[in-house]
């Protein structure tokens, strides 16, 4: 099978734009935008240069599906969630978020859905196991880990503004 065709073309103010031929002959475009965001196009099958569908992907979101499309847990030694009926999800604060410049323990996030937040991604730098008087930013990124009900309750609860 011959290797998959990409192309990124630079679009100037805008970012960059990745272009996918797959196989069976079917164009797949995206755009990695200056701010983080992604736009997905999927292209017509008969007509390449006619888009089919678009999706617009929040960085969060891009990096949801990028760990779908390439799980780093294929050894056998890492621990799979899911199989303990776990979830392990990335929960992004806003610039605006309540929890700006408060402190970790004052979300009370264990006590409240039984969530563990395992780190916090800060820019380029990771913060592993933060203690309750770790102070939170907007756009911080927690990686949170617990059921899925105490996980839904914990982006509630982060999402508060």
């Amino acid at each position: 099978m011959p290797a998959p065709r990409m192309r990124s073309t630079p679009l100037p103010g805008i970012g960059v734009q990745y272009d996918l031929t797959t196989r069976e002959r079917r164009h797949l475009s995206v755009i990695a935008h200056r701010d983080g965001t992604r736009t997905v196009s999927l292209y017509e099958a008969d007509d390449p240069d006619a888009c089919a569908q678009s999706l617009h992907l929040t960085g969060a979101e891009a990096t949801s599906l990028i760990d779908a499309l390439m799980p780093a847990h294929h050894s056998p030694s890492l621990l799979h969630t899911t199989d303990l009926g776990l979830v392990a999800e990335r929960i992004e604060l806003s610039a605006h978020s309540y929890w700006n410049g408060r402190l970790l323990g004052e979300t009370r996030m264990r006590t409240e859905t039984g969530v563990s937040i395992v780190a916090v991604l800060r820019r380029a730098e990771a913060r592993p196991s933060p203690s309750p008087d770790f102070r939170l930013a907007g756009g911080d990124t927690l990686i949170v880990i617990g059921t899925r009900e105490g996980v839904d309750a914990a982006a509630a609860i982060l999402g508060r503004e």
